[in-house]
């Protein structure tokens, strides 16, 4: 009987013919990094392999000391007797998937990862393999994404409302990938041409990082830089979900609140939040592209993980693909 090239241990995703784990959630000696959020990016660990445009992140993440070594994608590199690379995953700035090739074995982890364009980072590459492990954080079939050009243009407008009604605009979005997406994406836009958008502390060093990337985005400035006292109605400001009914609103006089993200497909969840505006936009695959990600790997097995696994798991045995769930403490910003 075949040994798995990965396996589940107490700290994550493990292979041990390379003696390294993927995304663990505890430190460990080698880790393989698909990509710098939190929930896949912990400190501790004493060398960390990444895509070559994480690097900056994973320095603002795991700190200054963190041992990193970079890798290309395509790049085939060895550990042990396991034969790696990492390809895009379409999901953040250096977000990648690891194929891991032991013997006669293929397996891919993908991390997250989605299958819309994103000016802020290569496109999802298809990788064949023997074993799939995918995300399913959006694996209902009522989740299914509209161009992003249509959702940037969504909050131009209500930009635009807010500021006739003397309003500040407050959008709330995770701080690495939804913010620079949005900041890409409503920087195409013709309606935006010279002006600029304020920006929560928490969002500038991604968004700096980016910038020094060599990705095109709307001029931003720090709230903290605009003078006490001024009135910033008919401004739009990017903030963390986390900043959003803390003590620092109470700086703008009027305001309306919005939050970019998958979740906002279900109008409930924006009633529940409080928000008066959700845009539906995500950095995870919809559920046609989770399905046809799946189909285009050729993947004999699939393991789905982190999401709602139990229906794209029973979907997947339905066309007669090996499928099951695997459980991890991964999982987070959408």
């Amino acid at each position: 009987m075949k040994t798995h090239p990965i396996q589940l241990s107490p700290s994550g995703l493990y292979c041990p013919a390379g003696d390294f784990h993927v995304d663990p959630w505890r430190p460990v000696p080698r880790a393989v990094i698909t990509h710098a959020h939190s929930d896949h990016a912990r400190p501790g660990s004493a060398l960390y392999f990444a895509h070559v445009d994480s690097l900056p992140l994973l320095r603002w993440r795991l700190g200054e000391d963190a041992s990193l070594q970079p890798v290309a994608y395509g790049e085939r590199f060895r550990l042990g007797d396991a034969w790696l690379s990492l390809h895009p995953a379409g999901h953040v700035l250096g977000s990648a998937q690891l194929r891991v090739e032991v013997g006669d074995q293929v397996w891919v982890v993908s991390g997250d990862y989605k299958r819309d364009p994103d000016p802020t980072c290569p496109g999802f590459e298809v990788v064949p393999c023997d074993t799939f492990i995918t995300e399913a954080t959006f694996a209902l079939p009522v989740y299914r994404w509209r161009p992003t050009a249509e959702v940037a243009q969504e909050v131009l407008d209500w930009w635009d409302s807010c500021a006739a009604r003397g309003e500040t605009a407050v959008l709330g979005c995770y701080a690495l990938g939804k913010a620079q997406r949005l900041l890409a994406e409503l920087g195409a836009l013709p309606g935006l041409r010279g002006r600029r958008v304020l920006l929560h502390g928490a969002m500038l060093p991604a968004v700096q990082i980016y910038r020094e990337a060599g990705v095109a985005m709307a001029a931003t400035e720090a709230v903290s830089e605009q003078a006490r006292g001024r009135e910033l109605a008919g401004e739009l400001v990017l903030a963390p979900p986390s900043a959003l009914g803390t003590p620092w609103m109470r700086r703008f006089k009027a305001v309306s609140t919005g939050f970019a993200s998958g979740w906002m497909r279900l109008r409930g969840n924006r009633r529940r939040r409080g928000f008066d505006r959700g845009f539906v936009l995500s950095d995870h695959a919809d559920w046609p592209g989770l399905v046809d990600t799946v189909l285009a790997t050729g993947a004999r097995r699939v393991l789905a993980t982190h999401g709602s696994t139990d229906v794209l798991v029973r979907h997947l045995r339905e066309r007669g693909i090996e499928a099951a769930a695997l459980a991890t403490e991964l999982g987070g910003e959408n």
